[in-house]
């Protein structure tokens, strides 16, 4: 993790420079503020990591001398399939949809948002995941 929190606080530094840079030449606000947004953007990323790094062991992508095979093993859990986002998705459409067409589409996103986003949460403590 420190070579990735040094690496984001290079490229935090080298925004910050491009930004000034832009914003001077440019006189352009949107782009301007864009690019400090992702300075500061960087620059969190690249702190948390690199404070992150002190306070757990030294990864395999640290070590100069690691092969690819020390960092294998288990990533995490990882869903195997869930028909939730695809509800969770349509909502969202049908939301973003009422924005274009007319509020009153809200009355049939907002269900289906909801539906979704609790049949998600609760997706491993009912039915054939239950033991997962």
């Amino acid at each position: 993790m420190k070579i990735q929190g040094k690496m984001f606080i290079w490229l935090s530094a080298f925004l910050l420079v491009v930004a000034v840079v832009y914003g001077v030449w440019s006189k352009e606000p949107a782009g301007t503020t864009a690019l400090f947004l992702a300075f500061g953007l960087s620059i969190m990323v690249g702190f948390y990591l690199g404070f992150t790094a002190r306070r757990v062991d030294v990864g395999p992508q640290d070590n100069k001398e690691a092969d690819v095979a020390d960092d294998a093993g288990e990533v995490g859990f990882f869903s195997p399939h869930s028909w939730q986002p695809l509800g969770l998705g349509l909502g969202a459409a049908v939301a973003f949809l009422a924005v274009a067409v007319g509020w009153w589409l809200m009355y049939f996103a907002a269900p289906l948002i909801l539906l979704s986003l609790w049949g998600w949460v609760f997706e491993y403590y009912r039915g054939e995941n239950r033991t997962q």
